[in-house]
């Protein structure tokens, strides 16, 4: 570019990759924003007694939890958490999966919207 001195192209290039990622992001941000409000409805429909604001937040902090991030990230007993990831999994919110000595609890509408990402290339 400098030495053909072609900035204003490069500039162009740049600019338009800014767009491109910045519709994408609108985009999954839009669709990260409907999914947490659909699985608000669902979890405080099916399972009132355990909603509450900071559950929902640790079900889309990441794309799975963990036992241990419910007891810290909400202040329950193991047990409690334990129960709740379990009311979580029969209710159909999230799929428990056991890998190792470890279970995880996968919020698998989160997963394939995180790994559906494309850029909008128009």
């Amino acid at each position: 570019m400098r030495e053909q001195e072609r900035w204003a192209e490069w500039c162009l290039y740049m600019l338009r990759g800014v767009a491109v990622t910045s519709r994408s992001a609108v985009t999954l941000v839009k669709a990260f924003r409907d999914l947490m409000q659909k699985t608000k409805h669902d979890l405080r429909e099916r399972l009132p007694k355990i909603y509450s604001q900071d559950l929902l937040n640790n079900l889309f902090r990441y794309p799975y939890t963990k036992i241990e991030f419910i007891e810290r990230e909400l202040g329950v007993s193991r047990p409690t958490a334990s129960k709740y990831l379990e009311q979580l999994t029969s209710a159909g919110l999230v799929r428990k999966q056991k890998m190792g000595r470890a279970n995880f609890y996968i919020n698998d509408p989160l997963y394939q919207l995180l790994s559906g990402v494309t850029l909008d290339l128009r």
